[in-house]
This record gives C-alpha cells, sequence and structure tokens, in this order.
C-alpha cells in the first residue's frame, strides 16, 4: 500500500497583531500543513520555512537571500496591498508567485484619509487642548480655510483614491487628480467626471491643491518623490495627506516646510520608519496628526486580510495560480 502523499508546508512568520486562526483553519481544511514560526529574523525564517511551498509573512520582509533559500517555494502570500518589502524580482525569476489583498480595505483606508485629513485642517490637535476653562477661548494662530473654498489633491486614482474622492469630494470646492499608470479611456473618463475628479499633470496638482493626499506604492520611481523641491512647489499653507507608504515622503524635507511655514500641516498613518525611533522628525509635533499604520484596519479587515492571504494559497494548490498575483512568474 502506497504512503499518503506529503501535505503541502503553509508557514506564516511573524504573526504580532494578527489573529492567523482563521487562514489556519482554511489551510488545514483544503490539505495544508501550517507552522507559525513567529519571527522576522531572516534565518530563523528560512530554518523554519526550508520546506514551505507557501510562505504568508505579516511584516517580514522576503529578500532574495530567503527566496534563493527555500527550494520548494511556490507562493509569498501577502496580507497587505503593498509588496514593497518583497523582492518581487528574485521571486519571478524562480517562478514563485507573489500575491496581496486588492481591495480588501478600501473603504477603511479613504475614510481613514479623510478623519486625518479634517483634523488636521480642523486644527483638532489645538482646539481639543485649548477645551479647558483657562483656555476655552484661545484661537490658532491662523484660522482654518473653509473646505468648500479649497482644492484637494489626489495623487494615485487607483481604488482608494476614487473612494477618498466620492467620500471627500461634497466637502471640497474642487478635486484634481494624477495618476500615470490609469489608462485614458472613455469609461476611465466618465468615471472620473462622475466623481467631480479633474485628470491633470503632477505639476498641476502639486500647484493647485491646498489639501494633497497621496494613494501611491512605494517603488523605486516613487520612493523619496515628496523632497523639499516638491514641497516648496505646493501652495503655502497647505496640507499633507499620507496612507499608503512613509517612503514616499522625505521626512526631513516634510518636518523643513513645517517649520517654515510652508505646510501648515502633515496627516500621516505612515512613516518612512516603523516603528520609529525617539528621535524621527514627524514624531511629536503639535502641526502633525499620525497614526500608526492603522488605516486598513476594522473588524471586518481584521477577518479579510487574514481570510485573502489564505485563501491565495488553497486557489494556488486547487487551479495553478492564486487569485490576486502582483507578478508573473517566469
Amino acid at each position: 500500500m502506497n504512503a499518503a502523499a506529503p501535505r503541502p508546508l503553509a508557514v506564516y512568520t511573524d504573526v504580532d497583531d494578527t489573529d492567523p486562526a482563521i487562514g489556519i483553519r482554511l489551510l488545514e481544511e483544503h490539505g495544508f500543513e501550517v507552522r507559525v514560526l513567529g519571527t522576522r529574523d531572516a534565518d530563523e525564517i528560512i530554518a523554519g520555512a526550508r520546506d514551505a511551498v507557501v510562505l504568508l509573512p505579516g511584516y517580514a520582509s522576503v529578500t532574495r537571500e530567503i527566496i534563493e533559500a527555500l527550494p520548494h517555494l511556490r507562493l509569498v502570500s501577502l496580507m497587505s496591498m503593498g509588496f514593497d518589502y518583497v523582492d518581487v524580482a528574485a521571486a519571478s525569476e524562480r517562478g514563485i508567485w507573489v500575491t496581496n489583498v486588492p481591495g480588501a480595505a478600501t473603504e477603511e483606508v479613504a475614510t481613514h484619509a479623510l478623519a486625518i485629513l479634517l483634523s488636521s485642517v480642523r486644527q483638532l490637535a489645538f482646539y481639543t487642548g485649548s477645551a479647558t476653562p483657562a483656555h476655552w477661548n484661545d484661537r490658532a494662530p491662523v484660522a482654518p480655510p473653509r473646505l468648500s473654498e479649497t482644492a484637494l489633491g489626489i495623487v494615485g486614482l487607483g481604488k482608494i483614491g476614487r473612494e477618498l474622492a466620492r467620500v471627500a469630494g461634497p466637502l471640497f470646492g474642487s478635486i484634481v487628480g494624477y495618476d500615470p499608470l490609469l489608462p485614458d479611456t472613455p469609461e476611465v473618463r466618465a468615471e472620473l467626471d462622475a466623481l467631480g475628479i479633474t485628470r491633470t499633470s503632477l505639476e498641476d496638482v502639486r500647484r493647485s491643491a491646498d489639501v494633497l493626499s497621496l494613494h501611491l506604492p512605494l517603488t523605486p520611481e516613487t520612493s523619496g518623490m515628496i523632497d523639499a523641491a516638491f514641497l516648496a512647489e505646493m501652495p503655502r499653507g497647505s496640507v499633507l495627506v499620507n496612507v499608503s507608504r512613509g517612503g514616499l515622503i522625505d521626512a526631513e524635507a516634510l518636518a523643513a516646510a513645517l517649520d517654515a511655514g510652508q505646510l501648515s500641516g502633515a496627516a500621516l498613518d505612515v512613516l518612512d520608519q516603523e516603528p520609529p525611533s525617539p528621535e524621527h522628525p514627524l514624531l511629536g509635533r503639535d502641526d502633525v496628526v499620525l497614526t500608526p499604520h492603522i488605516a486598513y484596519f476594522s473588524g471586518r479587515t481584521e477577518i479579510e486580510y487574514v481570510r485573502i492571504q489564505a485563501q491565495n494559497a488553497v486557489s494556488l494548490v486547487e487551479s495553478g495560480a492564486p487569485d490576486s498575483p502582483v507578478n508573473r512568474p517566469a
């Protein structure tokens, strides 16, 4: 009698702030052996995932070194929209799929962007701090603008950027947007028109937006794109919003622009260093609304991120391809 074929091994690297129980159950129900390492250390990942067919990272970087050390690996299944912490080129060269969770948190990220945007523009840090008997009648040095008299700029018109336009549009006088990758088709033009978005160049968005919101992936082309020169071309007193990736922004340049009054505020859910060092230039500032990379989070996404991550592995085994790949392996 032939021995049963070994079950494919799926390995979770780190699960620091996530309960993987739903994903583990889904994988086991579809014949996987599941292992949870609880580490972001490359050497420990290599040692614990040597026979893995599927690698399921949390925040752990998946480098070329890790990829080349796992001979049976067929899939790196991420629990995020961004995939800048995976060497996708190395994976593609070795015939390994990389997947993300597109669209799972569109509503959450867009509404979070609006929430921190409003907090910054309406100067809530100052006015919640002054809501005491001694400072009740204090006023910030500059009054907040009326939103209906301001322009919202959106850089990146993917699902989240367009959802932000939908929920924030009624508040703003106008919306301008830029996206180098979005096709210019009649259907796209009709959708942008319906959302009230005037599509234009990056230069026009930068120079006309009183509030500028970033919705871009982190790539070699976008890394550090919001630098001193970019900030200098924004309207004086404008606000910068970022719920995408911290590496889009030169943190020192943003701090300098805030110090000089070139920008009146920044609303950020991400930083270039996470968690940041105590000396990070954007920590502890009254003119920065900062949340800890939590824009995606809700009771719904807490479940969906884990489920979609595991489902990509199941789909690979059952159909030969995952559901949401970001690459096309060689």
